[in-house]
């Protein structure tokens, strides 16, 4: 993927976020092939009540469909009355352990044949592991116990695949996002001033090189608690200490949206969102510590914001600071007459309720 060209004419907060939050499940407004494109739920077993762990698109079908196994590892569902198709585990795949096992296998080999270079080839491999669950919206509740069966199959916990595969899958994914910036106080009477420290992702990353970054981001892997995971990430990705995180970093909610790659894979997505503020003068200074990033720069918000008008930010990480910016109250229902569409869309549910229906 080459890196970030300039938009022109910026673009509105409005358009910031529909570049994100981009698909809708039967979009009956749309004629594109895209957006008509039949979609198959995948379920966790043959039932057609079972819960929808993601969305497959047909050629992703196709390919479950040559997969031959003794005893098979997939089901294929057909309800002539009602025209409902349905793809899940077969009988017998029935605990976490053989889920992810199946996956795993599945995965690797469709690596190694070549098999959507785009999303899951050797050069994109991630070597993480994402969590299934059974409501998307329900507990995290996997600890990462050694033994993924260790309480049944009693969990809202359902499986774990490889993360360069969940486009092909249409699962939902779960990230983190800090925002570190220093904030000083005005005259009185007058907004405070907003500094933001922005990476810049390296020129060698699988996706998105180049892009402007949020200054610490990152997918939560099978096992890890959320917090963890931002503190993990503030030390990989900025150099922050520990000790600097569990005491300055704040929840302030998440963001979830529906996002379709140009290529037309499907990524329902959840970010948890924290602040960090750091005073004037802290001595803390995110620095590139594993290589994912290039450099970090301290930038006025104005400055931020016109980067993210012209494209040059990864598409959630501009909605992040948009969400940063509504809740400091810098983007507010008086300046901003698409706001509360902007607000909405920045807490989707991603059609969830329409996906087996």
């Amino acid at each position: 993927m080459p890196g970030p060209t300039t938009i022109s004419p910026p673009q509105s907060f409005l358009q910031i976020v529909q570049s994100c939050d981009n698909f809708r499940v039967a979009d009956t407004g749309r004629t594109d092939a895209a957006a008509q494109e039949k979609l198959v739920p995948w379920l966790l077993t043959p039932s057609p009540t079972s819960p929808a762990v993601g969305l497959l698109r047909p050629e992703v079908v196709a390919q479950l469909r040559k997969e031959i196994a003794s005893p098979p590892n997939w089901f294929f569902g057909h309800d002539p009355a009602s025209g409902k198709e349905w793809v899940s585990f077969a009988d017998g795949i029935s605990t976490p352990s053989a889920r992810s096992r199946v996956m795993k296998d599945l995965c690797e080999r469709w690596r190694d044949s070549g098999l959507w270079p785009d999303e899951i080839s050797p050069r994109k491999w991630r070597n993480e592991l994402y969590p299934i669950y059974r409501n998307p919206f329900g507990r995290r509740d996997y600890l990462g116990h050694a033994d993924e069966d260790a309480q049944g199959d009693a969990l809202n916990y359902a499986f774990r695949m490889e993360r360069a595969a969940s486009g092909l899958f249409g699962i939902v994914t779960y990230g983190v996002h800090m925002t570190v910036y220093e904030e000083v106080q005005g005259a009185e009477g007058e907004r405070p001033e907003y500094r933001i420290w922005v990476p810049r992702r390296a020129a060698t990353k699988q996706t998105w090189p180049g892009y402007l970054d949020n200054t610490v981001a990152g997918g939560i892997e099978a096992g890890l608690g959320v917090f963890d995971c931002v503190v993990k990430e503030a030390m990989e990705e900025a150099s922050i200490p520990e000790d600097v995180v569990r005491r300055h970093a704040r929840a302030t909610g998440s963001i979830s949206y529906f996002f379709r790659t140009p290529r037309g894979w499907l990524q329902p997505e959840v970010e948890y969102v924290y602040d960090l503020s750091l005073p004037p003068n802290s001595g803390v200074q995110p620095q590139p510590l594993d290589g994912e990033v290039e450099s970090f720069e301290l930038l006025p918000l104005d400055k931020v914001v016109e980067h993210m008008r012209a494209g040059l930010f990864k598409y959630n990480c501009a909605i992040v600071l948009v969400d940063f910016m509504v809740r400091k109250g810098i983007i507010t229902p008086d300046n901003e007459p698409d706001y509360q569409e902007i607000v909405t869309r920045l807490h989707g549910r991603f059609d969830y309720d329409r996906w087996a229906a």
